[in-house]
């Protein structure tokens, strides 16, 4: 029976969510663990990896379980209790045995979450802090010009493992919210450190400069902070 589990999780104490050889702890690293300790020995497939210090409302795997495991609500109940805080089984469900968490995937919507004044000791984990004024409307403005089909090989990470650097931006818009603003980012898939770059360039270049990026400019932006991102849902 193979289910689909969504997961929430705290990434800041964490090296990323893919599990990696020589370097602990990972998020799946931890999960994959904890299952073992259950009896389930399966592959644990992930929608994608977040990186080092980014955080989760809605990652999603799959795998199967063995025949004894068929209560999936206890399944989550026990995995909860054993899993350390920071990471949570928010939905488990069944699904056909031709569900694949990544390659199933039709969207995948990230928020970046910004404040301009200073953050108290309960967000510097969870917000990330700009020293200067937003100018919300100008980066209402600048966040537009993602939208649609580019090249985004201006936007990624060196170790980006992608056949292609083609993504399409269905919707990409910036709003506040009780002193907080937040980037919200909608597309077919991202390439690795692409929207912290592409919140870099909002706060930092122009217009006209995020267009030479998004066109023939070989010029890689400086990411901004992983700590302000979550991977907020994945569409399936």
């Amino acid at each position: 029976m193979r289910v689909a589990v969504t997961l929430a999780y705290n990434g800041t104490h964490y090296y990323g969510s893919q599990i990696q050889k020589d370097i602990s702890p990972t998020i799946f690293g931890v999960f994959e663990a904890t299952l073992l300790r259950l009896g389930i020995d399966q592959r644990v497939v992930v929608s994608g990896r977040t990186d080092k210090g980014v955080h989760a409302t809605g990652q999603v795997c799959h795998f199967d379980l063995p025949p004894y495991w068929n209560d999936i609500e206890k399944l989550k109940r026990v995995l909860n209790f054993m899993l350390p805080s920071s990471i949570r089984v928010v939905h488990i469900k069944i699904v056909s045995s031709d569900f694949h968490a990544r390659y199933s995937t039709k969207k995948r919507v990230y928020r970046y979450i910004l404040k301009d004044s200073p953050l108290t000791p309960f967000e510097a984990d969870f917000i990330t802090y700009w020293p200067n004024k937003i100018d919300l409307p100008m980066v209402q403005h600048k966040i537009k010009l993602f939208i649609g089909e580019h090249d985004f090989k201006n936007f990624k990470k060196n170790g980006s493992d992608e056949n292609t650097t083609q993504r399409i931006i269905y919707k990409a818009f910036a709003y506040k919210h009780k002193g907080y603003i937040i980037l919200n980012f909608e597309a077919n898939g991202f390439l690795r450190s692409q929207i912290r770059m592409m919140v870099g360039s909002l706060l930092k270049l122009s217009k006209t400069e995020i267009l030479e990026k998004l066109n023939d400019t070989n010029h890689k932006i400086d990411p901004a902070p992983p700590n302000g991102l979550y991977l907020a849902k994945i569409k399936y």
